[in-house]
Order: structure tokens, then C-alpha cells, then sequence
């Protein structure tokens, strides 16, 4: 794995803003195979965070589909 300081921007890049790993190897000047590595990485836990518990969402996206309802609801007294 690299470091944060590459890993922090290709996974915002891929997961925040859907970008290509071309298009990320190519605006922050990393190795193409580094980045593709980092994506498979991300693609090949993906199901880890399919039976992961709900959590709370701290960006506006979250990986795959994001929750689609509130885990709590407002109740009227």
C-alpha cells in the first residue's frame, strides 16, 4: 500500500468523484499501475462493506449505493 499522502487522493478521486484510474494516474502525476492496484483493491473488498453494519455517512457519497433510509425516525407524540 502507499502512502496516505498518495492513497488519500486516489480514493477520493475514485470513490468521492467516480473519476477513471487514467484520468487519476494523469491529473496527479501517480504510476497508472499504482493506481489500477489501489482499485482493485477497493473493488475486491467491496464486499465487505455490502454486510457491514449501517453507519453514519460523513461525505456526501458513500461506497455503493449508500443507505437509501434513515436508521431512526422522528416519532410524533
Amino acid at each position: 500500500m502507499p502512502p496516505y499522502e498518495v492513497l488519500d487522493p486516489i480514493l477520493e478521486a475514485y470513490v468521492e468523484r467516480y473519476e477513471s484510474p487514467e484520468r487519476i494516474a494523469r491529473e496527479h502525476g501517480f504510476a497508472l499501475e499504482l493506481v489500477q492496484q489501489v482499485v482493485r483493491l477497493v473493488e475486491r473488498s467491496e464486499y465487505k462493506r455490502q454486510q457491514a453494519a449501517p453507519v453514519l455517512k460523513v461525505t456526501s457519497k458513500s461506497f455503493g449505493m449508500g443507505r437509501r433510509f434513515p436508521i431512526a425516525v422522528k416519532v410524533q407524540v
